[in-house]
């Protein structure tokens, strides 16, 4: 009788255990544990995303700086598909979308190169306007992956 007693509540704990195991199974978010992580996307176009802010009165000087500079240098990098540039003239900011044929191939350029090449922009810009300082402030960075 007792080991009919020990039995019975074994297999009620074992019970409890499994319905637990269940409940966490079912709460929790399957598809994003088998999410992969960006990285592993390196091999797919991927578009960059920079946000500036461009005041309207020194719109023209960022244009021009932005096709005597980016535009020559930015051509010459591997990988390098094209961009676009956007100007919204109530916030007076710019969007400029820069597409990639991989995340790999845009993030093997080396950031000294980039920073070299946006000293230049700036130096460009400064000289154009005769001022002292950048006046186009960076507002957001980040990259946007394409959706099939």
């Amino acid at each position: 009788m007792k080991l009919n007693l020990n039995l019975k509540k074994k297999f009620q704990r074992f019970c409890l255990g499994l319905i637990c195991l269940l409940v966490l199974i079912f709460q929790s978010d399957i598809p994003n544990l088998k999410a992969l992580t960006m990285d592993n996307y390196q091999g797919e176009m991927v578009i960059e995303e920079l946000r500036l802010k461009v005041p309207a009165d020194v719109k023209a000087a960022w244009l021009n700086a932005e096709k005597e500079i980016w535009e020559p240098w930015l051509s010459s990098q591997d990988g390098f598909l094209g961009r676009q540039l956007f100007w919204d003239k109530e916030k007076e900011e710019a969007l400029i979308l820069v597409n990639w044929k991989s995340k790999k191939l845009w993030k093997n350029i080396p950031m000294s190169e980039v920073n070299a090449v946006q000293q230049k922009f700036e130096d460009n810009v400064k000289a154009a306007l005769n001022i002292g300082e950048n006046p186009f402030k960076l507002i957001y960075e980040g990259e946007l992956d394409k959706q099939r």
